[in-house]
């Protein structure tokens, strides 16, 4: 890449969001400073662009005044201080998480990258058409050497792809199910103009392959799973890919995998010009939870003994984090093989020990008595001792093998613990963030053929929560914050993140909530973060911890937020809501937002005397469809505050109403008419409440 290229990209990672972690190490942090801890509380809602369709937990980019954004129904550029549409270019099956930016060469326009049906599409990003040159049309056929056989197996790029000079570097979900056979989930880099491959990395290691003998001879035969269904972040200085690679099928029986099984459950740095394997750290031995890592690797430096250390962390679905220097692949904090139980399920052989890193301690809850169990408000309480004694659970520690007919109850759970939204960093003041679930999971082991499977009265995926209500079975906080001292490994400090508002009402004060997405970090001293299943967007003081903005939003945030700075000088932060995968619901049409600093503070969400949160009281305006919409809208809300907080066209009101009609409002078309007048009139993008 040319040096002035190389220039232009630092200089847009000032002031952009140029990839999904912001930069290539995945830091998730902005040394913007326009919004900070001193004015946050100004911080409003200033565009609302709407998607059309649910189901992506899209982390869009900001290049050169340009905002790119993959969606359920295809890929988005945007204005990113209006919100307005510039180009659409619609697919299906896109990728959930994102997509990524080539800057493209003399006489080659820049290039956007996004995983769609039928592999991975590159876009010219200046006419939002199909890239010439590359591969057939601008679609690469992702299929192609992994299928050994089975032309019916089943791959996609779920993540976006890493980006470094002129190679693609693409990871993909491959199925991590039943049966063992399937696509192989091999990291390969493409060359970023004719879609060429470049290099391969076999994930399950085959013949003569570093790690072979850690499988029975011939595993690697069209064995699934072993993939990078999440994302691949980058040193760019140093040439060094880091890879956090899933568990080898099947997820919860492996007799047919004896052995640690390279490379499944590791993360993995390799030569990213090459592929060459530099080193790795299995993080789960032999796995049998699907404790796969998915979230991004985040590259940061420490001082340690007055040294600076390059060092990488790894946040995982048990809640612990690992931390190794960048080069080497040494411990940051230390790591130890500690003993864990056997497996009483014939065919089975699992690992004598697993690895602990000895510091952090671990961030979200790994053990569980009964007297721990909810008891803070009868009618949930008795739903939770029934639960546990009707499914005659018994209580394990981390790492114990389900057991055939006896329902065991661990923590924690698939949902983490630490999720796919990963650790952001302030290198300011060296601390890592992360949010963390404490939910419990549970189930057994059931003979299935010439198999067992994993199975509950509550499905293969059994959650310790109420699956109608989605609180779970321990006393709360139910979700984190925790920021990390990365000198030290140390806590330094845990706050409650999100709300149950049925307990609050109830007088049940700092519940947190389960959470999906992540964070990012600022120069302002900030940490944004919404993802929890309470639709609120929030900003904490990095320092201590302290709550200090929130907002209601459309729905669950169940991503990551950006930030940049606009061509008109104003620092935006931005996130896409409705999406998340069915852990948590979702919304008829993903909502994508964009917040700025107004001019007067914006409405404040005060706890209640019950505990409880609400936003500042502020009527709706007098005018005709005032009483229709409390009628056919208040009933379906907890409140209206969504309507007084925010402003939109008539478009986006229609899309906000349909939403609402959706999930139970109720009004017939002429009223819905009525409506959209009086929203549109007087809470219209210039009649602000």
């Amino acid at each position: 890449m040319p040096l002035s290229t190389l220039l232009l990209l630092t200089t847009l990672a000032q002031s952009d969001w140029p990839t999904f972690g912001h930069d290539a190490g995945a830091r998730r942090f902005s040394p913007l400073t326009q919004i900070n801890t001193r004015n946050v509380n100004r911080l409003q809602r200033v565009w609302t662009f709407h998607t059309g369709q649910p189901g992506s937990e899209g982390i869009p980019i900001v290049v050169g005044g340009t905002m790119y954004l993959a969606a359920a129904n295809g890929i988005f550029a945007i204005d990113p201080e209006t919100g307005k549409q510039l180009w659409h270019h619609p697919a299906t099956q896109v990728a959930l998480r994102g997509l990524a930016y080539w800057p493209g060469e003399r006489g080659t326009h820049p290039r956007v990258f996004a995983g769609v049906k039928g592999g991975m599409l590159a876009l010219d990003a200046i006419t939002g058409k199909p890239a010439p040159g590359f591969a057939n049309e601008g679609l690469l056929d992702l299929r192609q050497g992994v299928l050994d056989g089975l032309p019916e197996a089943k791959i996609s790029l779920q993540s976006p792809p890493s980006v470094y000079q002129n190679l693609v570097i693409t990871g993909s979900a491959n199925g991590e199910g039943a049966p063992s056979t399937g696509a192989y989930g091999d990291i390969r880099a493409w060359d970023a103009r004719s879609g060429k491959l470049v290099w391969t990395f076999h994930t399950v290691p085959r013949p003569g392959e570093f790690g072979y003998e850690t499988w029975p001879p011939n595993a690697y035969k069209n064995r699934s799973g072993t993939n990078a269904w999440g994302f691949l972040t980058i040193d760019v200085a140093r040439g060094i890919l880091y890879v956090p690679l899933g568990s080898p099928t099947t997820d919860f029986y492996g007799a047919d995998r004896h052995g640690d099984g390279l490379f499944g459950n590791c993360l993995v740095a390799l030569d990213v010009k090459t592929g060459r394997r530099l080193w790795h750290q299995q993080l789960v031995h032999h796995d049998l939870w699907d404790f796969d890592p998915a979230a991004a690797p985040i590259l940061f430096e420490t001082t340690q003994k007055g040294q600076r250390v390059p060092a990488v962390a790894q946040i995982t679905k048990t809640g612990l984090l690992f931390t190794f220097h960048r080069v080497t692949g040494a411990p940051l904090y230390g790591m130890e093989e500690r003993p864990v139980p056997p497996s009483t399920v014939p065919g089975e052989k699992t690992s004598p020990t697993q690895p602990f890193p000895l510091k952090p301690p671990p961030l979200a809850r790994i053990r569980f008595t009964r007297e721990e169990m909810y008891d803070r408000t009868p009618e949930h309480a008795a739903f939770c001792r029934e639960l546990f004694d009707k499914n005659q659970m018994t209580i394990a520690e981390l790492y114990t093998p389900l057991a055939v007919d006896q329902n065991l109850l661990m923590f924690p759970s698939t949902l983490g613990g630490g999720g796919w939204g990963g650790v952001s960093v302030d290198p300011t003041q060296e601390l890592l963030f992360t949010n963390v679930n404490h939910l419990g999971q549970w189930g057994h082991m059931e003979k299935k053929g010439d198999t067992y499977v994993r199975t509950s009265a509550y499905g293969a995926y059994a959650r310790f929560w109420n699956r109608d209500t989605r609180i779970p079975c321990t006393n709360p906080p139910f979700g984190e914050l925790v920021a990390v001292n990365a000198r030290t490994g140390d806590i330094a400090w845990h706050v409650p993140l999100g709300t149950v508002p049925a307990l609050e009402a109830l007088g049940v004060k700092d519940t947190g909530a389960p959470s999906l997405g992540g964070s990012i970090a600022t120069a302002g001293g900030l940490v944004f973060i919404a993802a929890t299943n309470d639709s609120r967007f929030r900003a904490f003081e990095s320092k201590t911890g302290k709550l200090v903005w929130e907002q209601p939003i459309d729905a669950n945030g169940h991503t990551i937020p950006i930030t940049y700075l606009g061509k008109n000088g104003k620092q935006y932060v931005a996130l896409m809501a409705g999406g998340g995968g069915g852990y948590f619901g979702g919304t008829p049409s993903d909502s994508l937002m964009a917040f700025a600093l107004g001019d007067s503070p914006a409405p404040v969400l005060s706890r209640n005397a019950a505990g409880g949160t609400a936003v500042a009281k502020r009527s709706l305006p007098e005018g005709p469809g005032k009483v229709v919409l409390q009628r056919a809208c208040g009933s379906s809300c907890h409140t209206l505050d969504t309507v007084t907080v925010v402003t939109r066209d008539r478009q986006s009101w229609r899309a906000m109403v349909d939403n609402m009609l959706a999930r139970g409002a109720v009004a017939k078309d002429d009223e819905v008419q009525v409506i959209l007048d009086y929203l549109t009139q007087h809470v219209g993008a210039t009649n602000k409440p």
